[in-house]
């Protein structure tokens, strides 16, 4: 997809509780962009108790609101929409609580701009562990990066960065599901069709009295971030789930196998290992089972192909723009 000087672009913010900042976060923001000829600022207020919406549309912003809080996962979803019902050529996510620099929106629409990527992440860590930030929540960024970048098959630092922008034809092919999260969704989901994934340094600021509403508990994050992987994983890469697992358990029998074999030519009987025999028999049949089940996903996966293919369509048709 090519971009001129005439791109429309979208910032938004999702919030919850965040009316002491949101109106200093939103004048911040840049009105204007080399590039760009009509910017957008948006605030998705996922359920706030507060006055963050009134807030937010006095200082000039388009508001969605959530009648209850359902994470940053929805409020991603909800941003989506309204980007691609109002004929955004880019979104751009930034949190409203103005830990990140808005003065480097251009440095991380730039790639899009210029056609060299179609999704572009901030990445917090290029000098280390940003100042203020928890020791355990970088550990457990570090971990997840690693999990992400197996299962992409790319390198990245920082997955879990909400500070990123979306070209139209991502927003076009994104087929979300959860609403905890969508950092590592995203990434996975765009790879695997065949879009072009890549990082911007950004700078960050942490407060060390504020206490992330995302990742308040580290091992709820990784719980919740893991079962995102793992479902977006069982989705486009199901034989290497299934058929590793399969080839595990087969592993297993035929080294019971092998065993009782070995003891059979060395003593002449399979007293007293008779019973390895048929643990080793067991393991085989069930590895057997699962390359099934594997192929039966391998099947079901290029169905999911299809009917991405279909949703893209459906959505290029829906969301033509005018």
């Amino acid at each position: 997809m090519i971009y001129t000087t005439n791109s429309k672009l979208v910032i938004y913010m999702p919030a919850f509780n965040e009316e002491r900042q949101i109106e200093a976060v939103l004048k911040g923001l840049p009105p204007s962009i080399e590039g760009v000829s009509d910017v957008i600022f948006l605030v998705v207020d996922d359920g706030s108790t507060d006055n963050t919406a009134t807030i937010a549309r006095k200082a000039g912003a388009t508001v969605v609101q959530h009648r209850r809080n359902r994470g940053v996962g929805a409020a991603f979803h909800s941003a989506v929409q309204f980007a691609l019902e109002n004929n955004a050529d880019i979104l751009v996510g930034i949190d409203a609580d103005g830990q990140f620099n808005s003065e480097e929106i251009p440095a991380i629409i730039k790639p899009i701009l210029e056609r060299n990527a179609n999704m572009v992440i901030g990445n917090r860590f290029t000098q280390g562990i940003p100042q203020n930030m928890a020791s355990m929540k970088f550990w457990g960024n570090q971990q997840i990066a690693q999990i992400i970048n197996y299962v992409a098959n790319q390198r990245f630092q920082d997955v879990s960065c909400g500070f990123r922008a979306y070209d139209r034809e991502t927003l076009l092919r994104l087929n979300l599901f959860g609403e905890f999260t969508y950092t590592h969704e995203t990434i996975l989901s765009i790879i695997f069709q065949g879009l072009h994934v890549t990082e911007c340094p950004v700078s960050v600021k942490y407060d060390p009295e504020r206490r992330s509403r995302v990742a308040g508990s580290l091992l709820r994050y990784m719980i919740q971030t893991s079962k995102i992987i793992l479902r977006v994983l069982l989705d486009y890469r199901p034989f290497r789930v299934f058929g590793s697992l399969g080839g595990v358990f087969i592993a297993l029998g035929i080294t019971f196998e092998i065993f009782l074999f070995g003891h059979y030519l060395i003593a002449g009987s399979y007293t007293p290992y008779k019973s390895a025999g048929f643990i080793g028999l067991g393991f085989l049949i069930f590895g057997l089972l699962i390359l099934v089940i594997a192929l039966i996903s391998d099947m079901l996966n290029r169905v999911r192909r299809n009917q991405d293919k279909i949703l893209y369509e459906i959505k290029k048709t829906l969301y033509a723009k005018t």
